[in-house]
């Protein structure tokens, strides 16, 4: 089996009742993204404008090339707080996932996660969500 191409990885939590500056506390750090429901959200290659359906705080990790999403999760979950009495709250209150993209050349290519990465997403309560995109896609 070949190396992922390249991956993509970003924490994300979703709910009508979001506020983005009170995970920003809770979590220590500024999303990448975030919004408010309702909020006008602006494309910033678009220029299109849509209303936010729910309320949302994301933080990516750079793309890595070829693909390594054990690093990627830990450069995220690094940044944040270690206190899982926050996380508990956040994520019972909140849909909460780790989004990640896997990007593939050939038809045979993969990607594995350590025991460790694994145990901090379980702590956290953190499900992880993956999209796989073939090169036939471009």
């Amino acid at each position: 089996m070949a190396v992922l191409s390249g991956s993509a990885a970003s924490l994300r939590f979703f709910g009508d009742d979001l506020d983005p500056d009170e995970l920003t506390l809770l979590l220590g750090r500024q999303p990448t993204n975030s919004e408010r429901k309702g909020q006008e959200i602006v494309g910033k290659t678009t220029g299109s404008k849509r209303t936010a359906r729910s309320g949302g705080w994301r933080l990516s990790a750079e793309r890595r090339e070829p693909g390594d999403l054990d690093a990627q999760i830990s450069e995220v979950l690094g940044q944040l707080t270690d206190d899982m009495s926050i996380w508990q709250d956040l994520t019972s209150r909140f849909r909460a996932d780790v989004f990640c993209g896997l990007f593939m050349e050939e038809g045979n290519e993969g990607i594995s996660l350590s025991n460790e990465t694994l145990q901090r997403l379980a702590e956290r309560g953190l499900t992880i969500d993956f999209d796989i995109y073939d090169s036939s896609d471009e």
